[in-house]
């Protein structure tokens, strides 16, 4: 995949990374969005997308051309005699090829699905200037010097690593790939390759920071660690200290290239105890240099809220690294940028030295693992249950993945929590799941709408995710 984010635009095509967490229908409906030619799959994918392509054929007579690739060590498998293989492709190539500069800056450059949503998918379109803009601000604002050992513990179909692929190709640095990300694999990569950065979800912290002594290694040095998403918690930011690594926290979203926001640390919060030094850290900061402005505005008036660190609008944004727009959706392309700003959808508050702080994310989004779960796609889903009354999905906190999906569901007769469970497994990702189930009537307004907000507080009291899963109200 590092190598696709040169090739394909080089030839003047659109990279469009898709999430290997899909399932075969979901990833069905994005290559019909898309209008994808090609598809690249690693061997151990190689299933899911024949019956992708399959379910493909059902919905169009344009099917991309699939070109396997290979584990170069033996870990995959072999090809058929009826599939393209990556490696003969490009022996196959002219080595005297020029390829293709973009004739303009707005060119789209690559397609990024927001998330796995088969009813109305979001693909964000990059364009180059954003790309190459975003690419060289993060190594500024990282810090990241010439030569840099990056280990890939972000994935890359998300917001093409955070545009860390170009990142450390303009920096000559050297890319570590693994696999899996676990503990033992990652300590491992760093002692062997010398790591010096690595990024990735707060999920990748826990990992390192929670790991069984066996698996820690004494680092040689310090390495950064760029992280997004839900801050860390203190206990998390101080054994990541112990141990060696250095973070830096940050905020963005698919629509601004990966981080817009970033916690630009002060020399004189070095003083500080910990648990005052983690409250600073949990901000989500400064606009990075690629972004004009970043400000808390009131949505309805458009005006900014007061610095006080208590006024909580919504978090907007102007910059060079902000999307071009949603492919084949002009309304949702429109409502994002009304007012002349981009509209993040999350909340906030403005602190008087002009820190931005999140306060609370869009009500229908559940980030687990790092990725954006639809609450609405995964409510459709158990609302078709022929016992399902009424439901409502909110985020449950869970130490591992930070947030988990909780159901909470009004039923005709008995179901069980396992039952409805498999239920959303056979239609969702897995990922996309519910992990806890809570039955019962749900509350609602006097208009008859259910209140979210009583099932966040009722969610997040519970605590996170135990064995026994099915509770009462």
């Amino acid at each position: 995949m590092y190598e696709l984010h040169f090739g394909v635009p080089m030839v003047g095509a659109i990279l469009n990374t898709l999430n290997v967490r899909l399932n075969a229908a979901t990833l069905a409906s994005l290559l019909q969005h898309s209008g994808s030619k090609m598809i690249f799959v690693d061997r151990q994918y190689v299933p899911v997308i024949y019956e992708t392509l399959k379910l493909q054929k059902e919905q169009s007579s344009k099917i991309p051309v699939l070109i396997v690739i290979e584990d170069l060590y033996g870990l995959g498998g072999s090809s058929s005699n009826s599939e393209l293989e990556y490696e003969s492709l490009l022996s196959q190539g002219d080595p005297e090829f020029q390829f293709r500069w973009p004739l303009d800056e707005w060119e789209t450059i690559s397609l990024n699905y927001t998330s796995g949503t088969t009813s109305r998918p979001k693909g964000v379109e990059y364009h180059h200037r954003g790309a190459y803009i975003n690419s060289i601000v993060t190594a500024s604002m990282w810090g990241m010097k010439d030569f840099p050992v990056h280990l890939w513990t972000v994935p890359m179909f998300h917001c093409n690593g955070w545009c860390l692929t170009w990142t450390v190709a303009a920096q000559a640095g050297t890319n570590v790939c693994l696999r899996t990300v676990t503990a033992e694999g990652a300590y491992n990569a760093i002692l062997k390759h010398k790591v010096t950065h690595l990024s990735g979800a707060p999920i990748v912290l826990n990992i390192l920071a929670s790991a069984p002594p066996s698996d820690v290694k004494k680092l040689p040095s310090k390495v950064q660690v760029l992280t997004g998403g839900a801050p860390p918690p203190p206990s998390i930011l101080s054994r990541m200290e112990d141990l060696g690594f250095d973070v830096t926290h940050s905020y963005g979203l698919t629509e601004t290239f990966g981080p817009a926001l970033y916690c630009r640390w002060k020399p004189e919060w070095n003083s500080l105890v910990l648990e005052e030094r983690a409250i600073f850290k949990s901000r989500q900061g400064l606009g990075t240099l690629a972004v004009v402005e970043a400000a808390i505005m009131n949505p309805k008036t458009m005006e900014k809220v007061p610095r006080d660190g208590k006024t909580v609008g919504e978090v907007m944004l102007k910059g060079a690294a902000i999307m071009k727009g949603y492919w084949n959706d002009e309304k949702a392309t429109r409502l994002a940028f009304e007012g002349g700003w981009f509209h993040t959808g999350d909340l906030g508050v403005m602190h008087a030295d002009g820190y931005i702080q999140l306060k609370d994310r869009s009500k229908d989004i559940i980030i687990s693992g790092g990725e954006n779960i639809s609450s609405i796609e995964v409510e459709s889903i158990i609302y078709n249950h022929p016992q399902v009354i009424e439901a409502a999905v909110v985020a449950r906190p869970d130490d591992h993945w930070g947030e988990t999906p909780c159901a909470f569901v009004h039923v005709s007769g008995h179901l069980s929590s396992d039952s409805l469970i498999a239920y959303c497994r056979e239609r969702l990702p897995h990922f996309m799941v519910p992990r806890s189930v809570v039955f019962g009537e749900l509350p609602k307004t006097s208009t008859g709408k259910i209140q979210k907000y009583l099932l966040r507080e009722r969610a997040k009291a519970m605590g996170t995710l135990q064995k026994n899963t099915l509770s009462r109200l």
